[in-house]
């Protein structure tokens, strides 16, 4: 089969293209014929060692797919049959190889059933980033319906995916993003959303919010806490995401002061269950139609290098919003 991998940590043009033996499925897991996948920003944490992890050289790259399975080996019986469409959110790191090839042997436990009628390349840009906003949303934060969340970097792919899962569970959302972004934000389903390059976009924040907003989501990466922490209800949640070395000050003293809290995560260390459970709602907001996303590259898979190259920002040529698809 065709596979993107790695022989060892390295840049985007180390990826190497080209045959490697089909995998074998063990017990538990199904031989999934790959559709389509999505390029994460983990995965060049993970290609260069930046995240450390445990890596089976050589190493096929890649977090999510979308296939067909081709034979359930040796998993439970019933469990998926031959043709079932399916999907993945969690290969490529913990020693499971990655998702960047024909052919994929993955855990039943963290393959799930794709909704029918729902497009492989749809899906596939949505799955790391929602898995990674129902986590943060429901598991950290444990947002609950008519609360106030702050987005920052709404426009993104994470930022859009909270805003959408958070609006379907009954939250009033507050976006900020460039003004280019402002309308998908309002698709997404945004309450009101601010220019992050105003001036004053905090104090339209507090006009918006006088009592505070209950969870602030920092998807920009700048952290600006002096700044945020101020804008939060007693009792208000911080997700922390996004930016792997980020800096930031912390006033202790609102925070403890006013009973805030900090939650730091990453989808990579969720259990199985967790991942189930985000998979619900996933599959959920898949099949009504309110969970998307945007592409701004369709590329073959031999293109994978590329495809890190402009995740790091390293190359031109496939600008604007969206996430990065291939197609084996």
């Amino acid at each position: 089969m065709t596979a993107a991998y790695i022989t060892g940590f390295g840049g985007a043009d180390d990826i190497r293209t080209g045959p490697l033996p089909r995998p074998v499925p063990g017990p538990g897991e199904a031989l999934v014929r790959v559709g389509a996948v999505a390029a994460n920003h983990v995965d060049t944490f993970v290609r260069s060692g930046a995240y450390t992890t445990e890596v089976p050289f050589p190493f096929v790259i890649g977090r999510d797919l979308v296939g067909t399975v081709e034979s359930p080996a040796e998993a439970p019986a019933g469990t998926f049959a031959p043709g079932d469409r399916v999907w993945c959110n969690s290969l490529g790191h913990d020693g499971r190889q990655g998702s960047f090839a024909q052919y994929a042997a993955v855990p039943v436990d963290r393959l799930f059933s794709l909704p029918a009628g729902v497009d492989p390349v749809a899906a596939v840009s949505v799955l790391h980033t929602a898995g990674t906003a129902y986590l943060g949303l429901f598991r950290e934060a444990r947002l609950r319906a008519g609360e106030t969340v702050l987005v920052e970097g709404a426009g993104g792919g994470v930022g859009s995916a909270v805003v959408q899962l958070a609006t379907a569970a009954g939250a009033r959302v507050i976006a900020v993003d460039r003004a280019e972004n402002a309308q998908w934000c309002r698709d997404c389903g945004a309450d009101q959303v601010l220019d992050r390059a105003d001036p004053k976009v905090h104090a339209a924040v507090r006009r918006l919010a006088p009592d505070g907003v209950d969870v602030l989501w920092d998807c920009s990466g700048r952290h600006d806490l002096e700044t945020t922490i101020p804008l939060l209800a007693r009792g208000g949640r911080v997700v922390l995401m996004a930016g792997l070395r980020a800096r930031a000050v912390l006033p202790v003293g609102a925070v403890y002061a006013r009973d805030i809290s900090l939650h730091g995560f990453v989808i990579s260390n969720a259990s199985v269950a967790d991942l189930a459970e985000a998979a619900g709602t996933i599959n959920r907001e898949l099949a009504s139609g309110r969970l998307r996303g945007r592409v701004r590259a369709r590329l073959p898979l031999t293109e994978a290098p590329r495809a890190h190259r402009l995740l790091e920002g390293r190359e031109g040529g496939a600008g604007g919003p969206g996430r990065i698809v291939l197609i084996p």
